[in-house]
């Protein structure tokens, strides 16, 4: 369980940050039901992580590589659970929890620039720029709020996409499951990101959904 938490809660952690003040930025939020498989690295080794969204609902779904479960969160409320499957287990992740509240807060001092067109998997995005207190990080973005391909400032980690299904998402994908035991969000990443080692502080250049934190790669 260590593991996966090692490498979901970055992830999750990137999902949802809203850069407030931005005047000029992407939307990023998908406006459209969509599923994504995205090429990663996880601990130098290439993997794949698939998610989903519902442009309704505002949920969002991430397979966990390698079978261990998946992460559901709700972008209007900054609430999620994480599901362990071989465990049967759920992680709560309230909004009045510390580390949750991390994801319902935006950064209000990120910056988007526009660096010009490109295209990912044969689709058409924008690529920007995102900044926020002396970090960067790059996306492409489509018009829709699809990040087809992301880039930490430092060269490590990154998501790009290998497909794209537009397609109505299942909503029962997207409920909590029954018969699994409860849990709390781990002491540690309650605490805060220097004693979970997860969490970026609130108010850093947290990209738009799909992105890994500038200076974040998965562990």
């Amino acid at each position: 369980m260590t593991d996966f938490r090692a490498l979901a809660l970055p992830l999750l952690a990137s999902l949802v940050a809203l850069p407030a003040l931005a005047q000029d930025r992407p939307e990023i939020f998908p406006t459209r039901d969509v599923a994504v498989t995205y090429r990663t690295n996880i601990e130098g080794q290439p993997a794949e992580i698939r998610m989903a969204w519902t442009a309704a609902q505002r949920l969002m779904r991430m397979e966990i590589p390698n079978g261990q479960g998946y992460l559901i969160l709700n972008q209007q409320t900054g609430t999620g659970f994480m599901v362990m499957e071989p465990t049967r287990m759920i992680m709560e992740m309230p909004a009045g929890q510390e580390a949750a509240a991390r994801f319902a807060h935006a950064s209000q001092t990120a910056r988007f620039t526009r660096e010009g067109g490109d295209r990912v998997v044969n689709l058409p995005c924008t690529n920007w720029k995102i900044e926020d207190r002396g970090e960067t990080g790059r996306a492409c973005i489509t018009a829709d709020g699809v990040t087809l391909r992301a880039q930490p400032g430092n060269g490590r980690g990154g998501l790009e996409a290998l497909t794209v299904e537009y397609a109505a998402q299942d909503p029962t994908r997207f409920a909590r499951p029954e018969g699994f035991r409860d849990m709390q969000i781990p002491s540690a990443a309650q605490a805060g990101p220097a004693a979970a080692g997860a969490f970026p502080q609130r108010g850093s250049a947290l990209p738009p959904p799909g992105i890994l934190p500038p200076g974040v790669a998965p562990r």
